[in-house]
């Protein structure tokens, strides 16, 4: 797989982005409502990726800052047609370099009960339960995590 950085107005990234609300539509009912700014995904202070295969977008991972020391990951996807690879575990660990070849020190994110396999996923990558925040800190399926970044 090939990774690219994208500008958030990009066709991939708009591609990636629908997929993974459709994604969020089926396993929880809704799009997530979380508020999005695109500028917050413009590098130094945000990033989106997109991994390629065959030219193919499939794969998907971004990240913003949230404060001083920290960044949080939104739409990390995998096309269900390329699952099975490695892909997420490769862009999450792409998006962990970036984050902290900008400075940042730790990575958290939100997830859902009714995503078991990215509950796995982020588990054995070095995650842990960490104080819930944001727009789903009181949503009872919403599971929000973190890791320390190490070089």
């Amino acid at each position: 797989m090939r990774i690219e950085i994208r500008d958030y107005a990009h066709p991939d990234v708009a591609k990636m982005i629908a997929e993974v609300q459709q994604e969020y539509v089926i396993r929880y009912g809704g799009v997530d409502e979380t508020p999005v700014d695109p500028a917050e995904f413009t590098p130094p202070a945000g990033l989106f990726l997109i991994g390629y295969l065959d030219d193919t977008a499939v794969a998907s991972g971004a990240w913003r800052a949230h404060d001083a020391e920290s960044v949080e990951m939104k739409r990390l996807y995998v096309n269900p047609t390329a699952r099975g690879r490695g892909l997420a575990r490769a862009v999450l660990a792409e998006l962990e370099r970036t984050a902290l070849d900008r400075g940042f020190r730790r990575l958290i994110l939100e997830t859902g009960t009714e995503q078991p396999e990215a509950i796995a996923l982020y588990l054995s990558s070095g995650y842990e339960p960490v104080t819930p925040f944001g727009f789903y800190a009181d949503a009872p399926k919403a599971r929000h995590l973190g890791k320390t970044l190490t070089p």
